[in-house]
This record gives structure tokens, C-alpha cells and sequence, in this order.
């Protein structure tokens, strides 16, 4: 998300937050009228025929770009008609957008010096998608509007439905980075709009073409008209909790794990799509968002499918600010798995150095670090490296990494069933309790091994939780008075040191 800088831009800021979320929210709204096929309608000004260029090329650059950004999408939405086509569609089912309707009259060029386009045919690809769970009227009930950030394109709120349904709105930013390049240059913020609508559609599409445990949900969309521009486009989306690193690298071990694995599953995903291998150009912590405790990917208008051509190896260079690879060249012409490497790479560079070996169980580090080694040099593709974290998870469930360790017992311990110790807490990292030493165990036997490696350790307290492989959450403690009655928990006392 981008920061404003100096005060007065502070200021404007503010002025464009306030305006785009009128434009998401509070600007009267209208539930647009399906046609029979189900199709809700375009963004406004859909490209029509090429433009002619005219003199210094401005509205004709722009306008050439909003074809580009067009076709785009086009393509994204032929992926999905050419499997569209081998089966009819349910009766349910609908086409996400028309993305070409016809020209109105407003839009028609004027007379200078050149003849009016012809009508153009209808582009309708259609898509066999559900239809939006939610649009406009959800919108109308919205409360606990929060603002969560913005980048180059998009502003981004939270809000809640109904007063039930926690949700990201995601719209235009009229204030952002886009648009604001874009109306400098061109002095049409109508046309600006297309542009940068474009890849929020762009993001609807894939949202619901990729449909994966570690992408978000698209619930549904609204348009509305705001800021004199007809038919403006809000996205609503499941929500998530944006990383924030340093806080992660205060978790424990298992959680960040669990981070590493949901990447590792989605990237795998993503060189298999139905799409086919798709890449992340954008690949920062900030596209991702955690939703109880699993990663999901939120931001894709910058995804690509696109395959680099090649005629020999040397055109097959990847540049990384530490290190740069050249991939073989096909002989198809193609540089051989450049989207999923570089996906690879970056999941290395952002998540696996930090997340994966630090506070890891010691019978575990060798696995990780070759898994760490062979990402950060691309030895692996993400076929392998996929195997070899399920391992890691499949070891961690099992206990089967505690046979590895040898450890004799430095002490005894008396059980005490139906009891728990409330107080009597000292901190230990990573814990997760930041008041106390909670930890995951697979069994008793690891928690007098985590009991008998502190020196302030008394007493532990097995609980009835347990974390998302199934281990079981333990207090430790440095005493063990009082002990007062609790059905769900056990105690253990150290009675010998």
C-alpha cells in the first residue's frame, strides 16, 4: 500500500478516500435489470472499433490501451469458452459480463474529417459461472465501513453485511496512482475509469475461473453509477487479515508452517490450472491475506498466463535483485516452466527464508533447509518441492520426527487429572499465549521434553484445544500451587529434578 509522503499529499489523500468511498458505498445505487441470458452489464465505454489515430495521438493512445487491456480479459474469458462450449449451461448458471455492447450515440465519433464506424458484433464469450451470491441490495445494509489501503489501481474497505457478514469491497481508486497518471496525461477520467476498471474485471474473471482453498472468494459485484461516470464496479470479496512479517516471525513454528504449506499448495495449483501455468508478476506479501490461519492469494489483476517465447536459452533470463537464472528454451519456442519458477523463487525470497527453519523442531531442520537450499537455487521444481513440504507436515502429525531425537528424562512427574494451574505463568517464544508458555505437543512424552529443557518449568497442564494438525495446546508453568478443579484439563507435577 502506498504511503503519502508530505502533508499536503496527506491531505489529498484524504479528499480521494472520502470521494471513492462514496463511489463504493454511499452513492444511491441501482440493481441493473438482467437480460434473459443472466448477463449483468459492461463496464461503461466497452472498446469498440479500433480508433483512427488523430493528431498528437492522445485520446488515440488511450484508447489503444484500453483495447489492449480489453483483449486481455477477452482471453482470460476464452479459456473458459472453449470448455464452456462441450457441455450446455445449467439453468443457474450465467455469463459474468458482456464486455462489448454496442455502441450508444454518445460514444460515436464526431464528423471530423472522417466517417462513423460501423456497428460492431457483439463479443459474448460466455463464461459458465454461478451467479453473485451478492450485489447492490447487500450493499445497501452495509456497516462498520473501514478503510484498509489502496495500491496503484484499487481502494480497498472493510465492511460488514447485514450485520453478519464480514467482507472486502474493492473499487477504483479515484485517488490512486492509476487513475491519477492516467487523467494527467490524458485529461479523460471517463476513459481512465475503463482503463483501470478493466483489471479489477480482469480479477473477477480469475477469481472465479481459479477456484483453489488458497484463493479468495469472490461473493459478488455491484454497479453503481458515482462521480458522473455510469456503471462503476465494486467487487465484494471474502476477508482477510493482511501479513504483517515482523508478527509472524513472533508465531510459532507450526503456524508458520502452515503459511509455507498453503503457498507451496496454491503455487502448485497455479502451474496446473485450468488456465494453464499462471504466474504472479506481482509477487509481495501484500497480495496475500490470511483467513483462519491459511494463506490466500487477493490480488491477481496482475496474474499472467502468457508464456515467454524464445529462440535459445539466453532469452530465457530471469533478473532477481540477488540472483538472476537463465532457463532452458523449448523446442516449441517457449522457455520452459518460466511461470512456475519464477513463482518458486519469489516464494522463496519473501516467505521461505524467514518462515521456514527458525524455531523448527531440530530432528526437522535438515528437511527444511535442503527444501530452503533447493528453492533459492530452483533445483526443484514446484512438483518436488510441493512432496517434500507434505512430508514435512506428514512427519510433524505423525510424531514420527520425535523418533530421530534421543532424549532421556531429566525428571518425574505426577499426573493429576481434572485439574489446572491458573496462575504460576512465565513467557517463553514463540508461545501461543503472550502472557504465558503455550505450546503444541503430540504427546505427554514431548512435554516433559519441553518441560524438562526450561530450567523454571514446575508443572504442566494439558488442555482440550488443539492447533490445525491436530496437536494438543499445553501450558507450562513455573509452580504448581494452586491447583483448583477443571474438568478438561490434566496436570503434571514435577516431583524429582
Amino acid at each position: 500500500m502506498r504511503r503519502r509522503k508530505t502533508a499536503v499529499a496527506a491531505g489529498c489523500c484524504l479528499a480521494f478516500f472520502l470521494g471513492t468511498l462514496l463511489n463504493v458505498l454511499f452513492i444511491p445505487v441501482s440493481e441493473h435489470p438482467l437480460p434473459r441470458d443472466g448477463v449483468p452489464p459492461s463496464p461503461p465505454g466497452s472498446p469498440v472499433d479500433p480508433p483512427e489515430e488523430e493528431g498528437g495521438g492522445g485520446p488515440a493512445a488511450l484508447e489503444q490501451q484500453i483495447r489492449e487491456r480489453y483483449e486481455e480479459v477477452l482471453r482470460y474469458r476464452q479459456h473458459r469458452a472453449v470448455a464452456a462450449r462441450r457441455r450446455p449451461l445449467r439453468p443457474r448458471e450465467r455469463r459474468l459480463m458482456d464486455l462489448a455492447p454496442p455502441r450508444t450515440s454518445a460514444e460515436q465519433p464526431g464528423p471530423r474529417g472522417r466517417a462513423a464506424a460501423g456497428p460492431r458484433a457483439g463479443v459474448s464469450a460466455e463464461l459458465s459461472l454461478e451467479p453473485p451470491l451478492l450485489g447492490c441490495r447487500d450493499i445497501r445494509n452495509v456497516s462498520g465501513v473501514q478503510y484498509l489501503g489502496s495500491g496503484y489501481t484499487k481502494a480497498v474497505y472493510k465492511a460488514v453485511l447485514n450485520r453478519t457478514l464480514a467482507v472486502a469491497l474493492k473499487a477504483v481508486d479515484f485517488g490512486g496512482h492509476d487513475i491519477a497518471h492516467c487523467v494527467r496525461q490524458f485529461s479523460s477520467l471517463g476513459n481512465c475509469y475503463r482503463l483501470a476498471a478493466y483489471k479489477i474485471v480482469k480479477e473477477m474473471i480469475l477469481l472465479q475461473r481459479l477456484r483453489h482453498a488458497n484463493v479468495l472468494q469472490l461473493y459478488g459485484y455491484c454497479y453503481q453509477d458515482s462521480n458522473d461516470i455510469p456503471d462503476t464496479l465494486t467487487t465484494i470479496t471474502e476477508l482477510g487479515s493482511p501479513l504483517e512479517m515482523i508478527q509472524l516471525l513472533q508465531t510459532s513454528w507450526e503456524d508458520r508452517f502452515r503459511i509455507c504449506l498453503s503457498l507451496v499448495r496454491l503455487l502448485h495449483y497455479l502451474a496446473h490450472s485450468p488456465l494453464g501455468s499462471v504466474t504472479l508478476l506481482d509477487f509481495r506479501p501484500r497480495q496475500f491475506v490470511l483467513v483462519d490461519g491459511e494463506l490466500k492469494v487477493t490480488d491477481l489483476d496482475d496474474a499472467s498466463i502468457e508464456e515467454s517465447s524464445c529462440t535459445s536459452n539466453s532469452d530465457c533470463f530471469m533478473e532477481f535483485p540477488a540472483r538472476n537464472f537463465t532457463l532452458p528454451c523449448s523446442v516449441e519456442g517457449r522457455c520452459q516452466s518460466m511461470n512456475e519458477k519464477r513463482n518458486l523463487y519469489n516464494a522463496y525470497r519473501f516467505f521461505f527464508t524467514y518462515l521456514l527453519p527458525h524455531s523448527a523442531p531440530s530432528s526437522l531442520r535438515p528437511l527444511l533447509d535442503k527444501i530452503v537450499n533447493a528453492t533459492g537455487e530452483l533445483h526443484w521444481g514446484i512438483d518436488e518441492t510441493a512432496a517434500q513440504l507434505e512430508r514435512v507436515l506428514n512427519l510433524y502429525k505423525s510424531g514420527e520426527y520425535l523418533q530421530n531425537t534421543t532424549w532421556t528424562p531429566k525428571a518425574e512427574y505426577r499426573r493429576v487429572p481434572e485439574a489446572f494451574i491458573p496462575d504460576e505463568n512465565y513467557r517463553c517464544w514463540p508461545s501461543y499465549h503472550h502472557k504465558g508458555c503455550l505450546l503444541s505437543v503430540f504427546d505427554v512424552n514431548e512435554a516433559i521434553e519441553i518441560c524438562d529443557s526450561y530450567s523454571q518449568c514446575k508443572a504442566f497442564v494439558l488442555t482440550n484445544q488443539t492447533t490445525w494438525t491436530g496437536r494438543q495446546l499445553v501450558f507450562f508453568k513455573m509452580a504448581s500451587n494452586p491447583i483448583v478443579p477443571d474438568p478438561d484439563k490434566i496436570t503434571y507435577v514435577k516431583v524429582t529434578d
